[in-house]
């Protein structure tokens, strides 16, 4: 990763290591949407356990170009269907995602026997950061 001070490292890990509410923005036709969104930060990258058909994967699958924002955060990068989640390919992935979403994961909100239901890699690329009074502008490649 080009320009990401450890210290911007670490408070990256400790505000979205785990499941965290992010807002996630897609356009479409030069209409933006945005939406709140469960996910969950590792190596340079969000993922949310969500549904492929949904309106922000179709809306992707045409324009992957996203921006996030969330606690003192915000980001541009590019969104990725990863395929079904349980696929054995997403096996290690969606074992932590299952760890981490599991307060909600099983309420019914969510089918993880539909083949529909998917990953979604959010891998940034730029962003900001606000921490302890300094700012950090980050370049993830």
């Amino acid at each position: 990763m080009k320009n990401f001070p450890e210290k911007a490292r670490l408070v990256m890990n400790e505000r979205f290591g785990h499941d965290s509410l992010i807002s996630l923005a897609t356009a479409e036709n030069n209409i933006p949407s945005v939406r709140t969104v469960n996910a969950l930060y590792q190596d340079g990258c969000f993922y949310v356990i969500t549904y492929a058909l949904s309106n922000k994967m179709q809306q992707i699958a045409k324009n992957p170009q996203v921006a996030v924002s969330g606690d003192w955060f915000t980001g541009r990068g590019v969104g990725e269907n990863l395929g079904y989640v349980l696929a054995p390919e997403n096996a290690a992935l969606a074992a932590k995602l299952q760890e981490a979403f599991a307060s909600w994961l099983d309420n019914g909100h969510t089918n993880l026997q539909d083949p529909n239901t998917c990953i979604l890699c959010i891998r940034l690329e730029s962003g900001v950061l606000f921490a302890n009074g300094q700012r950090f502008d980050i370049r993830f490649v």
